[in-house]
């Protein structure tokens, strides 16, 4: 429960955590917020970390001249890009073992042949959208290298998505994060970016289960 609480704290505060973050290690928080990035895209066991928040506030925090946008960006996108591709090769060297192990007992077969007949035709946009969306884009390169997708059409569009996710987040943190009226109501406005982060997946999971009924 202490864990949870301390965790919801670090969501709804970031800016006061990274501010002391910047003030407590320099520029040494880069490497901090590298291993964040990484850890929240390569890491099955991470969904949990902040990410689309994080970039928020990350680049309000360049706004304001404590972080420096030109550093930032171009070592997020690397940290992005560099879990994606973790990611896929666990999914890809490991996931067929895992499968193999649990094979009749959780899983079938022909769950495995479906999910790789579906990023032959839809893996490209799947890993690009997915990375707007927290907790599924942590597990869709997992299942992108259990899939056996090719790993050429993989590495286009985890850099394309890796481009696209964190110049938007950290732009718009950039630009819009020390308005007044934005910085006197941060905490909500964090609170939106994580709703609008999920908006997508939950969309999805509703309309699945209207086809389900």
């Amino acid at each position: 429960m202490e864990l949870l609480t301390t965790l919801i704290d670090l969501v709804l505060h970031l800016d006061t955590h990274l501010m002391a973050l910047v003030q407590d290690y320099g520029v040494w928080v880069y490497a901090i917020l590298f291993m964040i990035i990484f850890a929240e895209t390569g890491l099955v066991f991470a969904p949990f970390l902040p990410g689309d928040s994080l970039l928020f506030v990350a680049g309000a925090l360049c706004g304001m001249d404590a972080l420096q946008l030109q550093w930032l960006m171009p070592i997020l996108m690397l940290a992005a890009f560099s879990g994606d591709n973790t990611n896929y090769w666990v999914g890809r060297l490991i996931g067929m073992r895992l499968f193999m192990r649990l094979e009749g007992k959780f899983l079938k077969r022909e769950h495995l042949d479906k999910t790789h007949v579906f990023y032959q035709k839809h893996g490209g946009k799947t890993i690009l959208f997915a990375r707007f969306m927290p907790i599924i884009r942590t597990f869709a390169p997992f299942v992108a290298g259990v899939g056996l997708m090719r790993y050429r059409l993989f590495v286009l569009y985890s850099a394309l998505g890796s481009f696209a996710w964190i110049g938007s987040l950290t732009l718009a943190g950039y630009f819009f994060g020390n308005i007044p009226v934005v910085k006197n109501n941060l905490t909500l406005i964090i609170l939106g970016v994580i709703l609008v982060s999920f908006l997508p997946a939950m969309v999805g999971f509703v309309r699945h289960r209207q086809r389900s009924v």
